[in-house]
């Protein structure tokens, strides 16, 4: 059994970043998007026009700075390799108490299309949360380049940040 990590979030987080499930790397590393083949620090980095840093208190310092979370679906599977479709036997994280606890979260974006089925699945939509999904950041996701990712990123987190 492969477990997720604890949520990365505040008390004053507005945004949640959703992923289905830590891969290998992320997993052995102790870090959310740890891969280096994954672009999420990267265009995360990128929206707020800095240069990419590479020390993980820094990555999580920006996510703060701008009342993002993060957090995965699940919160354990059975998982050969990193891959989504290669999961078996899931749980999901208990969002109901998750919600409670951060009633500030408003805008639930899902890293993939994966989270959002494994979202659908086990917890549903609520009607007090608005909810989108970006393009994954995993470089397995090789439907759209860099660019059209970030296109798609800026276009849906800025306005969140800018109106909130």
């Amino acid at each position: 059994m492969k477990k997720a990590f604890l949520p990365f979030v505040y008390k004053d987080s507005l945004i949640l970043i959703l992923g289905t499930m830590p891969g290998e790397k992320s997993l052995e590393l102790g870090e959310y998007y740890g891969n280096k083949g994954n672009q999420f620090w990267r265009l995360i980095f990128t929206i707020f026009n800095l240069p990419l840093e590479h020390e993980y208190s820094k990555k999580i310092n920006l996510l703060k700075e701008h009342r993002i979370a993060i957090w995965d679906v699940l919160e354990y599977c059975e998982r050969e390799g990193s891959l989504d479709s290669n999961i078996r036997n899931e749980k999901a994280n208990d969002f109901e108490n998750f919600y409670h606890n951060y009633p500030n979260i408003k805008h639930v974006l899902f890293s993939s299309k994966n989270a959002e089925k494994y979202y659908l699945k086990y917890i549903g939509k609520r009607l007090d949360l608005n909810y989108d999904t970006l393009p994954s950041p995993s470089g397995a996701n090789a439907t759209k380049n860099f660019e059209e990712k970030l296109d798609e990123w800026k276009k849906k987190i800025l306005p969140l940040i800018m109106n909130d």
